[in-house]
């Protein structure tokens, strides 16, 4: 076939081969993407159904440019594959057989922020005090626990000891509880989910075994267990499944992806085949020298060499910096260097950094040289407020019984329901079995809510059923643009008239178009359609490579994309790689997979800067430079400013102008106690220092100041915090 004369050697046997199960090792900038939009090509065109084909990636962004390009090939039979990320996928099969799950097919989809407020009300009700963990955190761990098939029984008969471990178990099973009365699907269900759905009913497993011959994954070293487990329910330990990654780029352990998904894959499916892309279209071979000479440290990883036939290129450059506003303004200097004496476009150019909390000294950098920046991954557009109040409002339209949206807008825009008649509504709900709409309904039943305020609540129920009712005669489009201009939302933020109301006002004029946009290209969707579209929407899938700035991102957030020109900052221990001197070693081993990512998104030239002071934890902290660097090929880097190694085995050795200043470690860390000033580690809430210690023995409370988090108040016995 013609399309096949367009890949290498190597990536044509990988496209050509559909025989069972194998995988195909794919080093960065080596064609992954080319090799999975190709084998869908070629399979469809030896006659394949276009529904036998299920095909997984982690976004939406990659899924739509491949059906796109499969389309440009072999037309409009792309259009009916089964394509998108797991979420998307499941969630579809979901809503097809939820009746099997004794749900309604309009169920919601809860984002973390929506579950972290069913927590947080779950927590209210039940009047339980957890110390060091925020409804944030105890959702994050209810997601982990989920991510790795611990149900709320097993945790309860495995892992609850202590007296907090019990209360969380009690809101995690409660929380489960809750999910299911709302009708409403959190993140992690529509991976679970599926799973108990085809362990318990065979005949729905047989028929989805039955449609999908062919089943392919993207970054299939991104995948956690229940992934995994799908995979191998849908394909068998025979079947023709594909899976395409590099282990060498598995960064997401905090979220449940296990890189031995991929190491132990020939274990799991028997007579496996592999195949290695190992030529890289995308970076210089220096870049590629210096990228490998650091992963070579790891010592869990599969065997490959890359190598190119680009060019050799510049030498990465490293950058020693004052302060991290030295390393703003150094940045920014370079940037204009590389736009005016290089003709790089702005939008050729990313910072990467490894902590959210680097951006803001970046930022004033940019700002103070008037170079134009947009940060990916910053509050994302369907996370801002404004539209999640009004996505809010069309959730209950399709699913009254989503009691955490109803919340949500009972009192926005105000109308005169405050909290005390809300928990009073709530408490009616609980004591008869009913759903909080319902319940609006017989608000003068209630008899503890004054009467004005049952009048407002009578009036909102209206609106809603107004609403309800018209969902089904009015157009998508004109059904939420009418009901914004009835609840006043608009005019509300135009009155208002300050830049925060403006700006919340092109954010709702946006969604509104972005609405109308979204039905114009599927004429088919409905309104649950476009709902699940955009509640497992990302930041990077809005990401718009054509808008000419200098892009800011976080290196988890960049993986997937290439830029000319890269820069690493932060390239400091403690930074990058995070707190190594309490990590496990394969927490070091991931790290040095994320620099890896970081360089290997390079294609041209890379700048790594490095700090000897940075502003941290409310005082100035004097930084070691990152072992990464030491570990680069030193004939691969220039320095910039002097340079010098700081670090020689754990004791690093002074530069000549860093005034006398010693870095030394101190590696008695069993004998040190806490203390005012001591700087500690805890599992949530990640570097901090401690700003107090209030009382003694059990009653012990510390004030800590953490990096991303801010001021929190411990007790001591719970925080279970590391000194570092």
């Amino acid at each position: 076939m013609k399309i096949l004369d367009e890949l290498n050697a190597a990536q044509r046997a990988a496209v050509e081969y559909n025989s069972g199960p194998h995988i195909v090792v794919a080093g960065a900038g080596s064609g992954k993407t080319r090799v999975l939009t190709y084998k869908i090509a070629y399979i469809l065109e030896t006659g394949a159904d276009p529904e036998s084909i299920l095909a997984l990636t982690f976004t939406n962004k990659a899924a739509n440019e491949m059906k796109t390009r499969i389309s440009e090939m072999i037309g409009d039979k792309a259009d009916k594959i089964w394509m998108g990320t797991f979420h998307s996928i499941f969630a579809r099969i979901l809503r097809m057989e939820a009746k099997k799950l004794n749900y309604k097919p309009q169920f919601s989809i809860y984002d973390a922020e929506d579950s972290s407020s069913l927590v947080g009300n779950i927590i209210q009700e039940f009047n339980f005090s957890f110390d060091s963990l925020t409804p944030n955190g105890i959702h994050r761990r209810i997601s982990y626990l989920k991510n790795h098939l611990i149900s709320p029984i097993e945790f309860e008969k495995h892992f609850a000891k202590t007296a907090q471990e019990k209360r969380f178990s009690t809101i995690y099973s409660e929380y489960n509880n809750r999910l299911v009365l709302n009708n409403s699907m959190d993140f992690d269900d529509l991976l679970l989910k599926p799973i108990e759905l085809f362990n318990n009913q065979a005949r729905v497993l047989q028929k989805y075994k039955k449609q999908f011959n062919y089943i392919l994954v993207d970054e299939f070293q991104d995948t956690n267990r229940a992934q995994y487990e799908i995979i191998k329910q849908l394909s068998g330990m025979k079947g023709n499944v594909s899976v395409v990654g590099d282990d060498a780029q598995s960064i997401y352990s905090w979220r449940g992806a296990e890189i031995k998904n991929m190491l132990d894959f020939e274990k799991e499916f028997a007579k496996t085949k592999i195949f290695r892309l190992e030529q890289n279209y995308r970076s210089t071979k220096l870049i590629l020298q210096a990228s490998d000479s650091v992963l070579k440290k790891n010592q869990d990883q599969i065997k490959k060499t890359l190598w190119t036939e680009n060019e050799e290129g510049d030498k990465i450059v490293l950058i020693r910096c004052s302060d991290e506003k030295d390393e703003a303004l150094q940045i920014s200097a370079l940037i204009k260097n590389e736009v005016v004496n290089k003709k790089v476009a702005l939008n050729e150019i990313a910072i990467l950094y490894r902590v959210n909390s680097q951006s803001r000294a970046l930022e004033e950098g940019l700002r103070k040289h008037k170079i134009p920046y947009k940060i990916l991954a910053g509050l994302e557009f369907y996370k801002r407020k404004e539209v999640k109040d009004i996505l809010a409002y069309l959730k209950i339209l399709i699913n009254q019984e989503d009691e955490e949206s109803l919340l949500r807008v009972m009192n926005f825009p105000q109308r005169g329901i405050g909290n005390t008649s809300i928990t009073k509504m709530i408490a009616f709900s609980r004591k008869l079995n009913i759903t909080l709409f319902e319940t609006m309904g017989r608000v003068f039943e209630v008899i503890e809510v004054k009467e004005r305020i049952q009048k407002n609540v009578k009036f909102f129920k209206q609106l809603l059923d107004k609403y309800i009712d018209l969902k089904d005669k009015l157009s998508a489009s004109e059904l939420v643009r009418a009901l914004v201009d009835e609840l006043g939302i608009l005019r509300m933020y135009r009155d208002e008239n300050s830049e925060d109301s403006l700006s919340r006002l092109e954010n709702v004029e946006e969604l509104l178009q972005a609405i109308q946009d979204f039905f114009q290209e599927n004429s088919e969707a409905n309104l649950e359609d476009y709902l699940s579209e955009v509640t497992l929407f990302t930041g990077v899938d809005r990401y718009n490579e054509n808008q000419n700035s200098v892009t800011l991102m976080t290196i988890h957030a960049s993986k997937g994309l290439e830029f000319p020109v890269v820069f690493i900052s932060g390239a400091e221990e403690d930074i990058f790689p995070l707190s190594p001197k309490f990590d496990a070693e394969s927490r070091i081993e991931e790290e040095r997979r994320l620099f890896y990512v970081a360089m290997t998104r390079a294609m041209k030239r890379v700048f790594i800067s490095y700090a000897r002071s940075r502003y941290r934890f409310g005082e100035v902290a004097y930084q070691n430079r990152s072992r990464f660097i030491d570990e680069m090929d030193p004939s691969t880097y220039i320095e910039l400013n002097g340079g010098g190694s700081r670090r020689a085995g754990k004791k690093p050795v002074p530069v000549v102008d860093m005034g006398g200043i010693d870095f030394d470690y101190d590696d008695d860390n069993e004998k040190r106690s806490l203390r005012v000033g001591s700087r500690v580690y805890h599992e949530i809430f990640g570097n901090g220092k401690i700003l107090q210690i209030n009382g003694s023995g059990d009653q012990q409370r510390l004030v800590v100041a953490f990096e991303e988090f801010g001021q929190k108040n411990l007790m001591t016995k719970f925080a279970n915090l590391k000194l570092i």
